[in-house]
């Protein structure tokens, strides 16, 4: 089945899941990061301060995922989804509006942990429990949301910026995705509670993800990625100083990037539905690889555009690959807890990763020294991760 019959057949179900993984945005880094400035102002915080904070929050919200998103394996979809919009919206307003900066910090909280953290969740999970034959497709339509985010938004930011102060956008913002929510509240066909919750025996004997081998030997080849990009994200000053490049050559590279993840989610999609998960875990990673190979070997601004190429093809295809591994190895009925735990390993690694590689530059570490760690990292989760993917391709 193609993507246009894929779009034709469930076009409400898959605009529930494009719509909660667009949602997702008000929480990402790149859209928070927009505003750093005057939410750090507004808390009474310097720079640092705000970083820090930003790492504290970002860790609170990885643990009361590992809480809340096993939730959407019995709770409703549309249920799921009210709670989560209810709590973001108190979150904006609390982060926009509160005069009290430990409100204003609940509210950052809130807006990470129901945006980046919850919205995306239930996308994806979605995405990856209601289309059994169709999962990679569906996956990477859904990822088409967040794609859309990153787009989209940046830009428009800053054209509103210019008649619009920074809480009267965020307002604004949230505004017309609770208009487009209560249409999809209302008139979209949404499943079911996959099951009834389960009782402390039954919740004992299902999947606990940090107590299975499988899921750590996995882990290091899937949290590779969101690592190395938000290091390279983090440090561009010192990226493109070490490589003799620009700050320019890297904002038309992350626009690249962003192009990139296009052609990732989609064929990645295809593929996965047709040469399995399995498969394309062994060879996603390929073109982020050559990307730091290029960097280390050759450098300049060739060296910018293939990290982020390549960097942008392999973010589009893993969610799609991720999920789809997450239910070969643990089942669609248990996906909600698996993926919580894996996004809130995701979260944790991410939000510990800029001060590990800020500590080791401080230290006198060339970034040229880093990107062979990174590399280090993808060579070494990826032989880590063969037995696990040779025993789910024999299942």
């Amino acid at each position: 089945m193609s993507y246009r019959t894929l779009l034709r057949d469930h076009r409400g179900l898959m605009g529930i899941a494009v719509l909660a993984m667009f949602s997702s945005s008000l929480g990402q880094s790149f859209f928070v990061g927009l505003f750093q400035a005057p939410i750090a102002e507004r808390l009474g915080f310097s720079a640092g301060e705000f970083g820090t904070a930003y790492s504290l929050v970002t860790l609170a919200a990885g643990f009361a995922m590992l809480r809340l998103g096993p939730a959407i394996d019995w709770v409703a979809p549309r249920r799921f989804a009210l709670a989560i919009l209810a709590a973001l919206g108190i979150g904006i307003l609390l982060l926009t509006a509160s005069p009290w900066w430990p409100l204003g910090l609940l509210g950052l909280g809130l807006v990470r942990l129901c945006g980046q953290g919850m919205m995306s969740h239930l996308g994806n999970t979605l995405a990856g429990r209601e289309f059994e034959g169709l999962r990679g497709r569906a996956l990477g339509l859904a990822g088409m949301g967040l794609m859309l985010g990153e787009t989209l938004l940046p830009p428009l930011v800053a054209g509103l910026l210019v008649w619009l102060g920074w809480r009267e956008l965020w307002w604004g913002l949230a505004a017309v995705l609770a208009a487009l929510w209560v249409l999809v509240l209302m008139r979209a066909p949404w499943p079911e509670a996959p099951g009834a919750r389960p009782d402390r025996a039954a919740a004992a004997q299902g999947p606990r993800p940090f107590r299975d081998a499988r899921f750590w030997r996995l882990l290091p080849l899937l949290m590779t990625l969101p690592v190395a990009m938000t290091g390279l994200f983090i440090y561009q000053a010192q990226l493109t100083s070490s490589m003799g490049s620009s700050l320019a050559i890297y904002s038309l590279a992350l626009t690249g990037m962003g192009l990139a993840k296009l052609p990732g989610a989609l064929l990645g999609g295809h593929w996965v539905d047709r040469l399995g998960a399995v498969r394309l875990a062994r060879l996603y990673l390929l073109p982020f690889a050559l990307g730091l190979m290029l960097a280390l070997t050759l450098g300049g601004h060739l060296a910018i555009w293939a990290l982020m190429v390549g960097g942008g093809l392999a973010m589009g295809s893993q969610e799609s690959i991720a999920t789809s591994l997450l239910v070969r190895l643990w089942g669609a009925e248990h996906l909600g807890r698996v993926r919580a735990t894996l996004s809130a390993a995701m979260v944790f690694s991410t939000g510990i990763a800029p001060a590990v590689l800020g500590v080791a530059l401080d230290l006198g570490a060339s970034f040229s020294l880093v990107l062979a760690g990174m590399l280090a990292l993808l060579v070494g989760g990826w032989c880590l991760a063969q037995g696990v993917l040779r025993q789910a391709a024999d299942t």
